[in-house]
């Protein structure tokens, strides 16, 4: 089966979200082939290769963090997000003097360079990490701060002229560099998936208005119903994907409040009483995301509400995502023993013993996103709860929970759009069949013949496999042309109503002898 052009097109188009593979070479130890350079901070002194932009403090984490194997470059706009951070920071010291012209703008400079895509794979402490996220923190600051270095032609390591702490991280802290960071993160990734959530919802309007006029037997507790045409069940899920991208929407908002200048634990310790707004200010320039301070810092240096609000909505449109998938396997299930109403795109071999099989191995990767995705909201939840007095602790894994489901919610959108949906084709013999099978087009009748005369036919039809249409016009309750109307695909399905009069049925009671 040939792909659309299109289609085709979309196929060749790379994934977004989460791009870079999972890092399973991640080392415990940094190699030291290359040479060394000794590093010392407050615990002491360590050699660290000479080459690398990152120094002691992110040496120390990944000797301590060898959990997950998934650094945090595997997180591109997290990195992203970092440098904006630290690039808004240096501008708004350089404005308010607490920051020499010449530091700020190689800062400033390194920070552009990391936004282009340079030295991600120098970010290397693990995503899961103690501290509160410290270690990321430092991690960004000691690569600005060695290739600042070397683009002033010192070496790395050579501190006294370009200090990790003192000058890329002046004014801040940990505790308000790192959720302003991965708030931000949080916004680029959602974007990708609110515009790849929207391609997907065209997709399903546009099977919905491919299929308008196929008729089919709806179900309800997975018995047959009454009649609707295959193109209200697809524009449904289109509706469906709709509403949720407008509460993700609404979400996106509230990522857009920062605690930048809270520092340590908000009262704004060690930063000018300008900074603030100031960096606010530098960071919506910067990324052209309107940006509002929080009113109470200290409030906000501990909440963790807006990640449970973000993680809640988004496993709400994973859970909604996976039913309509629930929906396509059920609806292509056969080809020969189930309903066989749709026939999916065929992507791979099913299976490695019965020739010929074909899963719908598209919807079931999504369903299995939508599993992930819903864990991981409980482990946000919990970890909201973990936190205590002033700092929540436990953002790490808050920031790798939601990051990989907007990455993994991103990519499956895609998937399920690119190699299903714009694939799908209804089975309208089979289709037509049912619909003239069904004894459920009696349900439309009831207001003209009565609900017991109705239930009555459908009994009947169910012994006899007799026509409901026929039966209604043997018992005399209505003429052929009546029915037909009545049972007209347009009128069953609802999308138009009924033309010219229909009298209701006289009471026998009441009929004339």
């Amino acid at each position: 089966m040939h792909q659309s052009a299109q289609a085709q097109q979309a196929a060749d188009t790379p994934l977004h979200g989460d791009e870079n593979p999972e890092r399973g070479s991640l080392p415990e130890t940094p190699s030291l082939d290359g040479g060394t350079r000794l590093e010392v901070d407050s615990l002491g002194s360590m050699e660290v290769p000479a080459d690398a932009y990152w120094g002691i403090h992110t040496a120390r984490a990944l000797e301590n963090f060898p959990i997950t194997r998934r650094a945090i470059s595997n997180y591109p706009d997290l990195v992203r997000a970092l440098a904006r951070v630290k690039q808004a920071a240096a501008r708004a010291n350089r404005r308010l003097g607490a920051l020499d012209e010449t530091k700020a703008d190689v800062i400033d400079r390194v920070c552009q360079e990391i936004v282009d895509g340079a030295l991600h794979d120098e970010f290397r402490v693990g995503v899961i990490q103690g501290g509160a996220g410290t270690s990321t923190n430092m991690n960004a600051n000691e690569v600005i701060a060695n290739r600042g270095l070397e683009l002033l032609g010192f070496a790395k390591g050579d501190y006294a002229h370009l200090h990790p702490i003192d000058d890329v991280n002046r004014s801040q802290s940990t505790n308000d560099v790192y959720p302003t960071a991965i708030k931000l993160a949080m916004v680029f990734s959602l974007n990708r998936l609110l515009d790849e959530h929207a391609l997907l919802s065209r997709a399903f309007a546009d099977k919905g208005m491919e299929f308008h006029d196929i008729l089919k037997v709806g179900r309800t507790q997975l018995q047959d119903a009454v009649p609707m045409t295959l193109g209200q069940e697809f524009t449904g899920f289109a509706h469906t994907l709709d509403e949720d991208s407008d509460r993700l929407t609404e979400v996106r908002h509230w990522l857009n409040e920062i605690n930048l200048g809270a520092t340590a634990i908000g009262t704004g310790i060690t930063a000018d009483p300008r900074y603030a707004d100031a960096v606010r200010q530098e960071l919506e320039a910067l990324t052209g995301i309107p940006m509002e301070t929080a009113p109470d810092l200290i409030e906000a240096t501990s909440d963790a509400g807006i990640f449970m609000t973000l993680s809640g909505t988004l496993k709400r449109a994973a859970v909604k995502l996976s039913k309509i998938c629930n929906d396509l396997r059920l609806l292509s299930s056969g080809p020969q023993a189930g309903l066989g109403e749709i026939t999916l795109p065929p992507r791979q071999a099913g299976s490695s013993i019965m020739p010929g099989k074909v899963n719908p191995v598209i919807p079931e990767v999504v369903n299995q996103v939508a599993f992930s995705v819903i864990g991981a909201d409980a482990t946000v939840t919990a970890a909201a709860e973990g936190g205590q007095l002033q700092l929540n602790a436990f953002e790490p894994v808050i920031a790798h929970s939601l990051l990989q489901s907007l990455s993994w919610m991103t990519n499956a959108c895609y998937t399920l759009r690119v190699h299903c949906v714009d694939g799908i084709q209804a089975n309208t013999k089979r289709l037509t069949a049912q619909v003239e099978s069904s004894v459920g087009v009696v349900t439309a009748l009831t207001p003209y013949i009565g609900y017991q005369a109705a239930a009555t036919l459908a009994h009947t039809a169910l012994t006899t496999n007799a026509s409901i249409a026929e039966l209604v016009v043997e018992s005399g309750l209505m003429d052929a042309e009546h029915v037909g109307r009545v049972l007209s695909p347009e009128r069953l399905s609802g999308v138009a109503p009924i033309t010219g009069a229909l009298r209701l049925p006289v009471p026998p009671a009441e009929r004339e002898p």
